[in-house]
C-alpha cells in the first residue's frame, strides 16, 4: 500500500478502528522500507459512508446485516487514467471495488482482463488476499471504493455459526433464490430437528478407521480391508496407477498396502467409500447423483494435483476432501426420494444445492466421524472470499481454488471472482506468484488428472 494510505485512518475512535490503524501503519512501514510499491498516489482519498443500495450489491459484504456493514470503514479514491492502484505481489490490507471508470488487471502469466463500472464483477473486490493477484491500472478517470480487509473479515466471522464447532443445528434460511414451497420448507424443519435421513460408510471404513486409531500395523489392516472385495481391487488398481507407479506391478492386497503405506490406505479406503454414498432408488434421482458424483471427482482430482503442486497440503487429504465438498446434497435428493408427491423439478434442486450444501454437509461429515478440518470444507468450499488463519495454503484452500477453476468454460464462470482475486489463490506457493506456479499447471497436467480420475471412477 502506498504512504498515502496512513492517512486513510487518522480520524478512528473506537478499539477495532484503533487495531485496523496500527495494521495498516505497520503495512506503510514495511511497503514502504522494502520499495514494494510502486502505486500510483491517487488524486484524492476521503472516508466515506456509501448508501446501503450500492453497499448491499458487493460481495462478500452483502451478505452481512445492514447494521453490521454500516460500521466497516470505507474510502473513496479518485484516480486518472493510466494509474496504478496496486501491484502483484505486494502485500495488502484493502478491499478494492470499482464504482466508476474502467480497469484492466494483468496476471502473473501476462494475461489481461478488464472491468467496467456497472459490470457484474464491478460488485466483486479486484483484491481480496493478503498478497495482490494481479497488477491494477485505470484505463479511464476511475473512482475506487476501498474497505480494511481485517474489518470485513471481522465482521463476516462474527455474523457466521459454526455447526461443526458448535456441535448442534443451525437455523437454515431459506434464501430468496429457493423456492418457498412446502418441500424446501419441510427439508429446512427436518434439518433443524434432526431428522434428515443421513448416509452412512460401509463397515470396512468406519472399522479401519477406528482400529488405526489404536495404531495397529499392516497385517491388521489387511484383515480389516479384504473383507471388502470391491475396495480391494480397487487399492490394487490405484496402486498400479500413474500416481503411484513403480517397475514391480502389484498384484495383491499386502502389496498395495505396503506400497501405498497405512495413512495413504486409510484415506483412499475412505474416498472408495465416499462413492458408494451417492445412491437413489429413483432413477431419475440416481442420475443426478451420478452428476453430483462426477462433479465431485472431477474437483477432487483438481484438488491431488493441486496440493500435490503444491508441496504443503497432502494430496490425498486433498483428494477425499474434494470428493466430499458436496455431501450436503445427498440428504436433499434422499429426501426427494421419500417425497416424491412434492418434490420440485430437478431444476429447482440444483438451484438450492449450494445453498443447503454448507450446513448439511458439514452436519453429515460430523456424523461420519470425519476430522474437524474436513468437515469444514463443504462450508467454504464456495466461499471464495475465505481467509484463513494461516498465510500457507490450507486444505480448504485447494479445495477452494479446484472448485472454481471446475467451472471455467461454463455459464457459472460469468458471475465468479477471477481466480487471482481471491485469498486462496495469493497463498500459492507461499505467496511467490509467477507464470510456473499458475493454474495453467492444471491443464498441464491433464493427463495426472485423468488418472485421479480414473481410481474413483
Amino acid at each position: 500500500m502506498a504512504s498515502w494510505a496512513s492517512s486513510l485512518f487518522s480520524k478512528k475512535t473506537t478499539d477495532i478502528k484503533n487495531l485496523s490503524e496500527e495494521k495498516s501503519a505497520k503495512s506503510v512501514d514495511t511497503n514502504t522500507a522494502t520499495g514494494l510499491s510502486a502505486a500510483t498516489p491517487p488524486q484524492s482519498a476521503k472516508e466515506t459512508k456509501q448508501p446501503l443500495t450500492i453497499l448491499k450489491k458487493l460481495a462478500p459484504i452483502r451478505d452481512l446485516n445492514d447494521e453490521d456493514i454500516v460500521q466497516i470503514d470505507q474510502w473513496i479514491l479518485t484516480y486518472a487514467a493510466e494509474s496504478v492502484v496496486f501491484v502483484l505481489g505486494e502485500k495488502s490490507d484493502y478491499l478494492y471495488y470499482l464504482l466508476k471508470g474502467s480497469i484492466e488487471l494483468e496476471s502473473d502469466g501476462g494475461a489481461s482482463y478488464f472491468i467496467d463500472e456497472g459490470s457484474t464483477l464491478a460488485n466483486l473486490p479486484l483484491n481480496s488476499g493478503k498478497v495482490c493477484g494481479a497488477t491494477a491500472t485505470t484505463k479511464s478517470p476511475s473512482i475506487i471504493l476501498s474497505m480494511p480487509t481485517n474489518l470485513v473479515q471481522w465482521w463476516i466471522t462474527k455474523n457466521k455459526s459454526d455447526p461443526a464447532d458448535n456441535l448442534e443445528i443451525i437455523d437454515i434460511e431459506l434464501p430468496k433464490e429457493i423456492p418457498n414451497t412446502q418441500f424446501f420448507n419441510s427439508f429446512a424443519k427436518a434439518y433443524r430437528e434432526n431428522k434428515l435421513s443421513l448416509p452412512s460408510l460401509p463397515q470396512v471404513a468406519i472399522k479401519l478407521r477406528k482400529a488405526m486409531e489404536n495404531d495397529i500395523g499392516i497385517k491388521d489392516v489387511i484383515k480389516i480391508i479384504e473383507i471388502d472385495a470391491p475396495i480391494v481391487a480397487k487399492l490394487i488398481q490405484v496402486s498400479n496407477s500413474a500416481l503411484y507407479v513403480s517397475s514391480t506391478p502389484i498384484k495383491n492386497c499386502h502389496d498395495a498396502v505396503t506400497r501405498l503405506g497405512l495413512e495413504t490406505t486409510r484415506k483412499l479406503v475412505m474416498g472408495i467409500s465416499v462413492k458408494q454414498l451417492f445412491q437413489s432408488k429413483s432413477p431419475q434421482l440416481m442420475a443426478k447423483m451420478m452428476e453430483l458424483w462426477k462433479k465431485s471427482l472431477h474437483i477432487s482430482s483438481l484438488s491431488f494435483v493441486l496440493a500435490e503442486e503444491s508441496g504443503v497440503v497432502n494430496p490425498e487429504d486433498a483428494l477425499l476432501a474434494g470428493l466430499i465438498c458436496d455431501i450436503g446434497s445427498i440428504p436433499l435428493l434422499h429426501f426427494a426420494e421419500q417425497n416424491p408427491d412434492s418434490y420440485p423439478d430437478l431444476n429447482e434442486l440444483q438451484i438450492a444445492m449450494p445453498y443447503l450444501n454448507p450446513p448439511v454437509g458439514s452436519l453429515v461429515l460430523h456424523t461420519l466421524g470425519f476430522a474437524k478440518e474436513i468437515t469444514e470444507v463443504p462450508k467454504h468450499s464456495e466461499d471464495w472470499y475465505y481467509e484463513s488463519d494461516s498465510d500457507k495454503l490450507t486444505l480448504i484452500d485447494v479445495v477452494i481454488l479446484a472448485k472454481l477453476h471446475s467451472y471455467f468454460g461454463t455459464e457459472r464462470a460469468k458471475e465468479l471472482p477471477y481466480i487471482n482475486s481471491i485469498p486462496a489463490y495469493s497463498k500459492l506457493k507461499n505467496g511467490k506468484l509467477n507464470p510456473d506456479f499458475s493454474l495453467d499447471i492444471l491443464s498441464k497436467a491433464q493427463h495426472r488428472i485423468d488418472e485421479a480420475m480414473s481410481m474413483f471412477g
